[in-house]
């Protein structure tokens, strides 16, 4: 009897790749295991991997992804702005977060940036390929903790502008360094940072930097 040719089989005995996963992590051991475990189920394709936050866009609207899986601390733009892009320039993405860092404000933040999932990094390969049939199907996914977490943590005290004089403040920064990066005067930025030093409850730029980012408002 005949057999097919060398890597070719019936359509019909194919698998099925029909969803096609962009992959976003920055770390390249990281990146090529999730992509090489996603890519045994047999309705999952990994189509695009990149590794810095400003790739993200470009590699959705070139490879048309059904989910876009992203890390949120990436090089360039974050996985949570990169997110809020697609939403406007690939609206038919789905965006699933997957972060080490289960933090209340970085689930507030994917929610309004558009995501439909977030979960972190310590679950089982099963679960994570549930959840994005799950984001594909229009369901939203959410890590349980995480969901209960965010709820009593309350909202983002921090606006804006707050947000962006704490993050200029990330390398130690004067006052007048922030002041020429945001195009701000410098008593602007001592007001914004005395504000944010008191909603945060520290006791300078700096702690009130650390609180933010622990609590994902940054």
């Amino acid at each position: 009897m005949p057999g097919w040719p060398v890597n070719e089989m019936p359509d019909d005995h194919r698998p099925a790749k029909s969803i096609r996963v962009l992959l976003a992590e920055d770390q390249g051991m990281m990146r090529g295991a999730l992509a090489l475990l996603l890519g045994l189920e047999t309705d999952i394709e990994v189509v695009a991997q990149v590794g810095t936050g400003d790739a993200i866009v470009d590699a959705a609207l070139l490879h048309r992804p059904d989910v876009a899986l992203l890390d949120i601390e990436l090089p360039g733009i974050s996985g949570l702005d990169a997110a809020a892009e697609l939403r406007d320039q690939a609206p038919g993405c789905r965006v699933l977060i997957l972060t080490t860092f289960g933090r209340p404000g970085y689930l507030r933040r994917a929610m309004e940036a558009g995501a439909s999932g977030f979960l972190v990094k310590d679950g089982p390969v099963e679960e994570l390929a549930a959840a994005i049939r799950r984001v594909l199907a229009g369901e939203t996914v959410v890590d349980p903790a995480l969901a209960t977490a965010a709820l009593s943590a309350g909202p983002n005290p921090l606006t804006a502008r707050e947000c962006d004089v704490l993050k200029a403040s990330v390398d130690g920064a004067t006052v007048s360094d922030i002041a020429a990066r945001l195009h701000l005067s410098e008593s602007t930025v001592r007001n914004y940072l005395s504000s944010a030093i008191g909603k945060t409850g520290t006791r300078n730029r700096m702690e009130a930097m650390r609180e933010a980012r622990q609590q994902g408002w940054l």
